[in-house]
């Protein structure tokens, strides 16, 4: 066994792309390592949303590392065991299970909602603790298991903010709420429907496509005839930046609005000029936050921008530590306790848990891309 885990950690080690100046970045007096805690790390490295799991793994990579020139977690040199889920339910499913006869007893992981939802009912059934970084899904912390969390928002919240905006600011247009059939879009398009049509606005046009090409100038071209002036879209950064690109080069040329979905400098080099102006709802940005300074500094200085979900990974790991560190175990269920029951500072600020294992930290804030990059949109 110990020969595995030392496999572990060398390929662990072998992966890791950044440097030493994010070891170094909150480097304190390292405490002498115990032994090796394993811990699971699901992401989608293969499908549509590699693009989102390389921002939370390149986070998770970065904390750890940290974590382990100080010490690791409770005195043990953290190993990372990585799977590929491929944001698909069924993997997530055979990724949490090889983890439950492997033993790793704490999860950072999913990504995508479903992959989350359907991963997390094995976890809870054999006391696993998981904490994702960028599943929204309010479904997967209101079934109340007591071992999963989360440090992102909710996609109810999410919600509840796009459409006070759409009624802020577009009331008076002609809107359309469209969605890819996927488990994301598809919540969220109804989510911000529901809200929306509760303030008193009904939208001109809800559509449901499916994502190609031509499905796509299709659909520009049909949004175009219905003169639509607001378009709502919760799918993910390609498809969203495709759909934007082609509508331009139909000449439809809307005001856009996307989620947290499309919070990757994959969507505007999707999108392409036409990315500019496009409005998004996403977490608040912790890379502009005093706590994250040092870690968002050491990432500049290998040439990579923290930007997405980075440094949501990067939170995610860091509260299993500070939660082990505290309490001294990597016992699932004590962690779990601690984590409901304390606060931490991490890069997010000084945050908690709530009985559903959501975090306390802020929630979304409104965006706009302007120039291959995203800032806050103001009033």
């Amino acid at each position: 066994m110990k020969t595995g885990r030392a496999a572990l950690l060398a390929e662990t080690l072998r992966r890791t792309s950044l440097g030493a100046a994010l070891g170094l970045a909150l480097l304190g007096a390292p405490a002498p390592a115990r032994a090796d805690v394993v811990i699971g790390v699901a992401v989608p490295r293969s499908g549509a949303y590699v693009a989102g799991g390389e921002q939370v793994l390149r986070g998770i990579e970065a904390a750890a590392r940290d974590a382990n020139a100080k010490g690791g977690l409770d005195g043990q040199t953290i190993v990372l065991d990585v799977q590929d889920d491929a944001c698909d339910s069924n993997t997530a499913v055979a990724v949490a299970n090889h983890y439950v006869r492997a033993n790793v007893r704490l999860v950072v992981g999913h990504v995508c909602s479903n992959a989350s939802i359907a991963a997390s009912e094995v976890y809870a059934q054999n006391g696993v603790l998981m904490i994702t970084a960028a599943s929204v899904a309010s479904r997967l912390t209101d079934r109340g298991f007591p071992t999963v969390f989360r440090v992102c928002g909710r996609d109810d919240d999410q919600a509840r903010l796009s459409a006070a905006v759409l009624a802020e600011r577009f009331r008076d247009r002609k809107i359309a709420l469209i969605q890819d059939l996927t488990p994301a879009a598809r919540n969220l398009a109804a989510a911000t429907k529901d809200n929306l049509n509760r303030i008193g606005i009904n939208e001109a046009l809800s559509v449901a496509f499916q994502p190609s090409d031509a499905d796509d100038a299709a659909l520009a071209d049909r949004l175009k005839a219905a003169g639509i002036e607001v378009v709502y879209y919760g799918g993910d950064a390609a498809e969203m930046g495709r759909l934007v690109r082609i509508s331009a080069e139909r000449g439809f040329k809307p005001q856009w609005f996307g989620t947290s979905a499309i919070a990757t400098p994959d969507f505007a080099r999707i999108a392409g000029s036409a990315s500019n102006g496009v409005l998004m709802t996403f977490y608040l940005d912790p890379s502009r936050q005093p706590a994250a300074a040092n870690v968002v500094k050491a990432f500049k200085a290998e040439g990579v921008d923290p930007t997405g979900s980075t440094i949501y990974g990067y939170a995610a790991l860091q509260a299993l530590v500070a939660a082990g560190n505290f309490a001294h175990t990597d016992d699932p269920r004590r962690l779990a306790a601690t984590l409901h029951a304390e606060r931490f500072d991490l890069v997010l600020g000084t945050v908690g848990f709530d009985s559903k294992g959501d975090v306390t930290a802020q929630g979304y804030v409104l965006y706009v891309w302007k120039d291959g990059a995203f800032t806050p949109a103001g009033k």
